[in-house]
């Protein structure tokens, strides 16, 4: 009878040890299609990015800021941080009206770079940190998700855009009863 309750417990420590590995391997799968995932959309918005520096570019007939707009849509994946860096510096040097509706898109687009880059940011720390544990390693549990790496690029700073001011309310008349 004794020989029993070994038996149950190993049974038990091995299921949780089982249903342990299971939601390990299911958090690291679920982390690195995150990061694959935030990547494809800084990518998308760096593209909408480059469009609309390409836009302003035509109307400022701003050859230097339309040649790093290019170089960036164009920019092959190891070369893309410095084009985006490029680009990033050119846009620095231009003053956008905020009345005319490509430097909105643009601006926009850059505020949208900053916020997709940082979920991207942390979720590849995320995904690197999960890859650190010691049974995820041993097990080799991200093998068939490449290693994700950080998009590295200056942040781009855009003046910000005007908030319509709303028409001073009239006051309305008291009515007393």
């Amino acid at each position: 009878m004794p020989r029993m309750w070994w038996v149950v417990g190993a049974v038990v420590l091995a299921a949780i040890f089982s249903a342990y590995l299971g939601w390990t391997a299911q958090r690291v799968e679920r982390v690195h299609a995150r990061a694959q995932s935030a990547e494809r959309a800084l990518d998308a918005h760096l593209l909408r990015r480059a469009a609309a520096a390409a836009v302003v570019a035509e109307q400022i007939e701003s050859v230097e800021l339309y040649a790093a707009a290019r170089l960036a849509l164009d920019a092959e994946p190891d070369e893309r941080e410095s084009a985006e860096n490029d680009l990033t510096r050119h846009l620095q040097g231009i003053v956008l009206d905020p009345a005319d509706p490509a430097a909105r898109t643009l601006i926009g687009s850059s505020r949208r770079v900053v916020l997709a880059r940082q979920v991207h940011t942390d979720l590849v720390r995320d995904a690197l940190t999960a890859r650190r544990r010691k049974l995820v390693r041993v097990l080799r549990l991200p093998g068939r998700y490449p290693r994700p790496r950080y998009f590295d690029i200056v942040e781009p700073v855009m003046p910000p855009l005007p908030v319509p001011s709303a028409a001073p309310a009239t006051p309305q008349p008291v009515q007393t009863v």
